[in-house]
Parts: C-alpha cells; sequence; structure tokens
C-alpha cells in the first residue's frame, strides 16, 4: 500500500504576507492615482529586473543596509541579489543605455526586498513607486519632484501634510563646523535620520557616550567630544516654521565655513521655485534636521510627512544622487528622484479613512434561479460584458436567490439582475440596487422593512438591460 503523500503545513515566510482583494483593489486605486499624477509631470514607465548581479548593488547603501540585501549563487554560479531599491538598477540603466534621452524621466512601479528583522508594520517584501530626472543639474528637477509629491498627497485627498527638505552639502559643513572627521560621517548622518523617533537626548547620548534602549539593550555610542556635540545641537536647533527665516540662520551659523555655501544657494534656489509655484511654507519648509540614511544622496534631500499620522514617519523620500551612475558610467550625471512606500501610505491611508472600503470590481451580478435557463444566463452576462460592464455570474448552486443575493451583499456587489421563467416569457428582467438598500436598510426599523428596503426591484425589458445598468453606474 502506498504511502499516503506528506501533508504540507500553509504557512508564510517571516517577514511576508498575502493579500486580499479589498487591499489589492485599495493599492491598485492609489497606485493609478500616484502614476496619473507623475504622467501629468512627463515621467514614463520603466521597469527593471527583480534580480541584478550582486556587484551592481553592494556598497551603495551603507554598510548597515547592505548587510539587508537578499543574496545568493544562482545555477550558473553568479552572485546574484534582489534589489533592495528602485534607484540603483536605474542607475545601471542609464549607464548601460546612452542613447536614453536626456534629461530623461522615468517613473517605476515594483516590489523591493530587504532582509531587515521585520516588525510591527514591516514587512521584507514591500511595493515603491519612484520618479527619477537624470540628466538636470538644475534645482529646477529637486522643485519639481518636491511639487510632484504635493500634487500626489493633495490628489489623494490628503490635506494635512508637510515636505521638509534640507541639503547633503550642509550636512557634509556641519562636520566641519563641528570638527568631526569625515570617516565619521556615514555614523554621524545615520544617528541623525533617528531624531524623529529617538528625540535629541537619545541622538545625543548616541553621538558621545551612548545609551540604553527600550529593552535594556545596551546602543554604543560615537564618543563625539562635549563641544562637537553643542554644535550638532545648536544646528539642529534651527526652526523649520519659515523658509526664509531657516535659510537667515543657516547662513548666520556657517558664516565662517565655506563649503556650505553652494548647499545653501541650492536651499535658496528651491526655495524660490516653491514661492513662484505657489507652495507655501506649511506644505514645503527646510528642515535641517532630514538626514536620509542612504549614503548615496549628494544635494538636496527630502521627505514627506502626513500631520494626521507621524507616527508612520515619512511617507515619501527622496534626494539628489549626481554621483551614483559614475560608478557604472566613469562619468557624473546629475539626478534626482523621490520614492513612496506604496504599503506605508496605503497604511497611512486606510488609518485616515481616504480609501473606501472595496472587495471586488464587479458591478452586476447574474443570478441563476432557474436550472433549465443557464443558456439564458449566460446569454445575459455576455450581454453585459461587451458593453463594458464587471459582471459576475452567480456559479453556486441555482435556485437559493436568498442565498445568492447574500454573497452579492457581503462582496459589495451594487447590483443583481434576476430572471425566472416568467420573466423569461415576458422578455422581462429584474434589477436589484442593492447599494441603494444598503442604504435605506440602516434606517429600517424592522426585519421586514429591512428585507423590503435592502432588496427592493425594478422590471425592465431585457433589451433595454445594458443601457439601463449604465444609467446607474454613472449616476451611482
Amino acid at each position: 500500500m502506498a504511502d499516503k503523500p506528506k501533508r504540507i503545513t500553509p504557512r508564510l515566510l517571516k517577514g511576508f504576507r498575502d493579500l486580499m482583494p479589498e487591499t489589492m483593489l485599495a493599492r491598485r486605486r492609489l497606485i493609478e492615482t500616484v502614476r496619473t499624477v507623475y504622467e501629468r509631470y512627463g515621467f514614463v514607465p520603466l521597469d527593471t529586473p527583480a534580480l541584478e548581479y550582486l556587484e551592481t548593488l553592494t556598497g551603495e547603501y551603507g554598510a548597515d543596509s547592505t548587510k539587508e540585501i537578499y543574496d545568493f549563487t544562482d545555477r550558473d554560479g553568479e552572485r546574484v541579489a534582489l534589489r533592495y531599491d528602485l534607484t540603483v538598477p536605474l542607475a545601471r540603466l542609464v549607464a548601460q543605455y546612452p542613447e536614453l534621452p536626456r534629461p530623461f524621466r522615468r517613473y517605476q512601479v515594483a516590489p523591493v526586498w530587504r532582509f531587515d528583522k521585520p516588525g510591527p508594520g514591516r514587512f521584507r517584501e514591500f511595493w515603491q513607486f519612484d520618479a527619477d530626472t537624470v540628466g538636470c543639474a538644475q534645482m529646477t528637477a529637486d522643485a519639481e519632484i518636491i511639487c510632484a509629491i504635493i500634487d500626489t498627497l493633495a490628489a489623494l485627498n490628503i490635506s494635512s501634510f508637510h515636505v521638509r527638505f534640507s541639503n547633503r552639502k550642509i550636512l557634509n559643513a556641519l562636520l566641519t563646523f563641528a570638527g568631526i572627521g569625515p570617516e565619521h560621517s556615514a555614523l554621524v548622518f545615520r544617528i541623525l535620520d533617528k531624531l524623529d523617533k529617538a528625540g535629541l537626548e537619545n541622538v545625543k547620548l548616541e553621538l558621545g557616550p551612548g545609551r540604553v534602549d527600550r529593552s535594556g539593550d545596551p546602543i554604543p555610542g560615537l564618543g563625539l567630544e562635549h563641544a562637537a556635540i553643542e554644535r550638532i545641537e545648536e544646528f539642529l536647533s534651527i526652526p523649520a516654521h519659515s523658509r526664509a527665516e531657516t535659510l537667515a540662520r543657516l547662513t548666520d551659523l556657517f558664516h565662517s565655513t565655506p563649503t556650505a555655501e553652494i548647499g545653501i544657494r541650492e536651499l535658496e534656489e528651491i526655495s524660490t521655485l516653491l514661492v513662484k509655484a505657489g507652495v507655501d511654507d506649511l506644505h514645503a519648509r527646510i528642515d535641517v534636521s532630514v538626514a536620509r540614511g542612504l549614503g548615496y544622496y549628494t544635494g538636496p534631500i527630502f521627505e514627506a510627512v502626513l500631520d494626521e499620522s507621524p507616527q508612520l514617519g515619512s511617507v515619501f523620500g527622496g534626494g539628489r544622487y549626481d554621483g551614483l551612475v559614475q560608478r557604472f558610467l566613469g562619468q557624473a550625471i546629475p539626478a534626482v528622484g523621490t520614492s513612496v512606500g506604496v504599503d506605508r501610505l496605503l497604511a497611512a491611508l486606510t488609518h485616515l479613512n481616504r480609501l473606501p472600503v472595496q472587495k471586488t470590481i464587479v458591478a452586476v451580478l447574474i443570478t441563476t434561479m432557474d436550472k433549465s435557463r443557464m443558456d439564458d444566463y449566460w446569454g445575459l452576462t455576455r450581454q453585459l460584458r461587451q458593453a463594458g460592464i464587471n459582471t459576475e455570474m452567480y456559479l453556486g448552486k441555482p435556485g437559493q436567490i436568498g442565498k445568492q443575493l447574500q454573497y452579492a451583499d457581503r462582496q459589495g456587489i451594487p447590483l443583481a439582475v434576476i430572471a425566472g421563467e416568467d420573466e423569461f416569457s415576458r422578455g422581462e428582467v429584474s434589477v436589484k440596487n442593492l447599494e441603494e438598500g444598503r442604504e435605506k436598510s440602516d434606517e429600517a426599523a424592522d426585519r421586514q422593512s429591512w428585507l423590503t428596503a435592502r432588496f427592493g426591484q425594478q422590471t425592465i425589458r431585457r433589451e433595454e438591460l445594458a443601457q439601463f445598468i449604465h444609467s446607474i453606474l454613472s449616476t451611482g
């Protein structure tokens, strides 16, 4: 007697998840909104492979981030890796295809993978939506990216948000101002990037002797001198309310640090362009605490925060990376871009009730009352589909109309078509507006009133069905 096949326990890899239809439909709506805004700015779609040669990706994210890359040896003996973000693959592509126009604007929406420690709201596979301009050194490209972020959030029905931006050149000047050697730059920026989550006092401790986290584990400090930490604190105390005031304070603080001059001038140019675009200080402000963790940024850096959900952190992030293509091409190519964490932004929109819950894309359910009339039901289904209406024919057991209406109700299908022997003999069908019934049934005083309101119907000629459905959907 043959052994029974081993039963496999259904389970997910740590840090991964299944996404149900309502989540996928909400994500698709979000992506289409972002896509519409990006295309309005002239960005064109592009895609790159999920797998790249390991050498393509390593070294560009900083030492800590490089540890999070999923890498392995494939069956051809090649060292390969799953992409960590969408920017480095873009740099490789620009270097590989010199025939691309300059400037080159592209957007890409795709999953990325990071082998980090999964936590609440964090996953090892997630989607990003990037927009980048390659080949433009002018600050117009940076200001345009900021405007695109603002327009995207407005299109998503979010009114309370702000974009914070700074400049890596100024952060580099901060090291000189504070008397810190360049060998500490990556660690200093990584610590400053924790400011929002850890707070100023904890940041100062990490810059100095170190501290203990909430779980009691020690976090080693960088060991900077007290005078250096004081100068960093003086820098971080510059307010972020008025762009003009922030620029004035930066100019005053760094009057004896020439390396800050270019960075301040770039921020002035962006601020001037934002004024001309009608973007006020409320929606875009210079915030010197913005550090951004990735090591390839070379100029302006920015991120967007939702005022109603600050605990979620930034939902957009990006900056200028003029040296990234040089690694592949041997010459510097200016570039700037932004990335939105699709899943993080989706979580924020769900939390703020900005996206309606949708379980299905079906507009009409064709119910099946009479088993002998299945060909007619199939014909009705085909008729509506050819009219451009998303239609589902009930594939369960025919005849149980109550069960079929409950199915449509649970799925959120707005309309149901019902026809039995009598309706077919008269050339008629009945249409139930379940969406309208959901609204009326909330006001019903008893069970019978609820049923009447929930499942009221209208009878029409069969040949008028598609037109009638279109009229309901167009006003719904």
